[in-house]
């Protein structure tokens, strides 16, 4: 964990604080690139670091709004060009749009989860064929979903970001924090 998170107060706090501190590593992944730094594919996978900031962006806010808030999404949300724009750049994405979405998310989970009488609160699970008919999940498994997708996320970062230029993510960490990397 290239970051420490804080001791938790309860429950709560700690679930936020550790997908505040995932969603960071995503951020860091693309600290000081250029725009056409953060879209290439140095891989051979097709995710870019700009891809992965703007899925994971609108992945979260799948999980709080759409699913656990049951507001917006519907019909478009799960439209099958929907899902697939998840894995691209199209017109108009900008690293820097997408890293503003992500913030604006953030602070909207933060919200969210912070105005809930309790984590026991429940909601159905979306339509697909991987989620068993008629499920129900509590906003306790929707933020640890986030912690391990965002978790996920950020270690396919950290490698796209060290094939683009050398850098791991404890040496983004120490640029960010401004402290010395040895």
């Amino acid at each position: 964990m290239p970051s420490l998170v804080n001791a938790e107060t309860d429950e709560r706090d700690a679930l936020l604080a550790f997908l505040a501190a995932q969603r960071g590593g995503l951020r860091r992944a693309v600290l000081g690139l250029s725009e056409e730094q953060a879209a290439g594919t140095p891989t051979v996978s097709s995710l870019s670091l700009a891809v992965l900031i703007k899925h994971a962006a609108r992945c979260e806010r799948f999980w709080i709004t759409e699913n656990l808030l049951q507001q917006g999404g519907g019909e478009e949300s799960a439209s099958m060009e929907r899902w697939a724009d998840e894995y691209r750049l199209v017109e108009g994405d900008t690293l820097a749009g997408w890293l503003a979405v992500y913030e604006q998310v953030a602070a909207e989970t933060e919200k969210a989860v912070r105005e809930l009488p309790s984590l026991e609160v429940d909601f159905p699970l979306p339509v697909a064929p991987w989620f068993p008919p008629n499920s129900r999940r509590t906003a306790r498994w929707a933020l640890l979903h986030l912690i391990q997708e965002t978790a996920r996320h950020a270690g396919h970062a950290d490698i796209i970001r060290e094939t683009v230029d050398g850098k791991v993510a404890f040496q983004l960490l120490a640029e960010e924090q401004g402290t010395p990397w040895n």
